[in-house]
């Protein structure tokens, strides 16, 4: 790693504040390692996103975030515009300080910062598909974000925009764990008509519906046990019509990656995916910034990262 310009983006506020009082030794380390790198810290949200744009623009060669999965969303966005990639050539390093960590498990970095910092020294970069989503935001109007862990519309949204609001301080087990089953006793399966290739899949009640390239969310839910981040595919899961008990029931093995053969689980693979609803929340990363109707698109080996 000679030679880069590294930038590091930090968000303080990741894992209610104690990303801010490990970033010393965070950064002790790294330079225990012999990296030189200039810090960048956020003071708002999608501030994350600015300061990558501005850093690539700059001619930096490697991003690292260092916050949970929301931070390294926005991180994610910095490297795009809606025309397309901001620097091809740059490559994007994680050091995952968040509550429910989801993106690392897939891409195998390990959570502890000494040992992430390892893994960024060692690993070369590879190039992963990106997802391009259209969706209804809070601001009003049609919005365009980019992401590549997961995107979900139904039960994942609402039980993310509950979590959010709460402190998160037992974990991100214990405080997903409990916002799924909160959400649950106010939920009810939204309508939707999902298309994926141009081909008409669902038309009904659904409980969740996730399009994954990456197979964890919701704090360590293997939602897509089979996804891949570089075969140029998402993996759609559409869980439709589940009752309270029988989701409550079934939950373990959401857990576990073993739920794809219940009857009311339906998965397939596919590059672009409409999600026509009104009411769903949009569930991006971890974080809540809309609601459908969706339209993702997937850009195959669109962002190299060191993973």
């Amino acid at each position: 790693m000679k030679g880069l310009k590294i930038t590091v983006v930090v968000n303080p506020t990741a894992a209610n504040g104690i990303t801010a009082k490990r970033w010393p030794e965070i950064a002790a380390l790294m330079k225990k390692e012999g990296l030189s790198f200039d810090t960048l810290m956020t003071a708002a949200p999608e501030h994350a996103t600015e300061l990558t744009r501005q850093a690539l623009q700059k001619g930096c060669d490697l991003v690292v975030s260092v916050g949970g999965d929301g931070t390294h969303n926005e991180v994610v966005n910095g490297f795009f515009t809606p025309d397309g990639p901001v620097r091809p050539e740059a490559q994007l390093g994680f050091i995952s300080m968040g509550t429910g960590s989801d993106l690392i498990k897939t891409l195998q970095i390990p959570k502890e910062p000494a040992a992430a910092i390892k893994h960024l020294l060692e690993s070369p970069p590879r190039e992963i598909d990106v997802g391009r989503l259209s969706f209804m935001s809070y601001r009003g109007g049609k919005e365009i974000r980019y992401f590549i862990n997961i995107a979900g519309l139904g039960l994942d949204g609402d039980t993310v925009d509950r979590v959010n609001r709460t402190s998160k301080a037992l974990g991100g087990f214990v405080s997903f764990l409990w916002g799924t089953m909160a959400s649950l006793l106010l939920y009810r399966n939204q309508e939707m008509a999902i298309i994926v290739d141009a081909k008409p899949v669902f038309d009904g009640p659904v409980t969740v519906v996730a399009v994954a390239n990456g197979r964890y969310f919701g704090g360590g839910m293997c939602i897509a046990p089979h996804a891949q981040m570089a075969d140029g595919l998402f993996d759609i899961i559409i869980m439709h019509s589940l009752t309270k008990p029988n989701f409550i029931v079934n939950l373990p093995k959401v857990y576990r990656g073993s739920h794809l053969t219940h009857p009311n689980c339906i998965a397939l693979r596919g590059q672009k995916v409409t999600v026509q609803t009104e009411q769903a929340l949009l569930n991006l990363d971890g974080e809540q910034p809309g609601r459908g109707p969706v339209e993702v698109e997937l850009l195959p080996l669109a962002l190299r990262v060191k993973a």
